[in-house]
């Protein structure tokens, strides 16, 4: 394998949104630049498109690739395409969030994840922002795709550090990972509870819509602190202006190169597994 030129699939999710345009330019940068594989990067165009995402699977099996690195939108529904892909004989990587381990773990099959901790990053940026409000103060949650990982994970932290702190969380809603939708939830959140002191929100196009719906009621950066997720390029200069009290820098960039180069490794020493890669992640305020 290490004297032919591999061909790497890597599938992504939402395109259209920033922390996958990202994760894209970085791989497609990487692979230009090592010249070690060849790479068909392929998404889909919303962060819900599971049966889409099955067949952009699908079709790098049939195109015989050597390697599939893939983001799933569905945790569970991703499971069948990726069994299908390690029994044709293509190594799989997982990267971001990870794949139902306990549906993988039936069919026998065994797939590296590399990607951050999702449940310690939300923690960590739950707890910078807890770490600002008087224990009994109320606050709401917008959530991720329920079947997604590091949805759970992420509202996981989250619910831990607002506990921990002695705050009331008074609603927790999903939103899609989609800013659109995220503003239809929280002005129904804010309409019932105009009290609140503070929005987690599990990644940043969610928060951009809940910082939105601030501005459209006439608050000040900084009333109702919101902490995202994903430290995407749009978010910086809310947080100099205070809307945005924290978020978490998962490197997007990053995590699909790591992912190409344990698929290059697998392939090259012919190996079914390297073991699970962790990848950094900072709390930015």
């Amino acid at each position: 394998m290490k004297n032919k030129c591999c061909k790497i699939g890597l599938v992504m999710k939402s395109l259209q949104a920033d922390f996958f345009k990202v994760m894209q330019k970085g791989a497609e940068e990487y692979v230009a630049e090592s010249k070690e594989c060849e790479l068909l990067s392929v998404g889909t165009n919303t962060q819900t498109e599971v049966d889409l995402q099955v067949s952009l699977v699908e079709r790098l099996i049939d195109e015989g690739v050597d390697a599939i690195v893939v983001v799933p939108i569905d945790s569970k529904a991703l499971v069948a395409p990726v069994v299908k892909a390690v029994r044709a004989g293509i190594k799989v990587v997982n990267i971001d969030i990870r794949l139902d381990e306990d549906m993988l773990r039936a069919e026998s099959v065994s797939v590296d994840f590399v990607g951050p901790d999702n449940f310690a990053a939300s923690y960590e940026a739950g707890c910078r922002l807890a770490s600002s409000l008087s224990s009994g103060d109320l606050v709401v949650m917008v959530e991720g795709l329920s079947v997604a990982d590091n949805a759970r994970q992420r509202k996981a932290g989250f619910d831990r550090a607002i506990a921990e702190s002695g705050l009331e969380c008074v609603a927790s809603l999903p939103a899609d990972w989609e800013t659109a939708k995220a503003e239809s939830v929280f002005r129904d959140m804010y309409l019932a509870h105009p009290d609140i002191k503070a929005v987690f929100c599990c990644n940043d196009a969610m928060a951009l819509g809940v910082i939105d719906v601030l501005k459209e009621a006439g608050c000040k950066g900084g009333d109702i602190k919101v902490a995202g997720f994903d430290n995407d390029e749009v978010m910086r200069p809310l947080i100099d202006e205070g809307w945005l009290f924290v978020t978490v820098d998962a490197y997007g960039s990053q995590m699909a190169v790591e992912g190409i180069r344990h698929a290059m490794t697998l392939l090259g020493e012919d190996r079914c597994s390297l073991g699970d890669k962790s990848t950094p992640f900072t709390v930015v305020q």
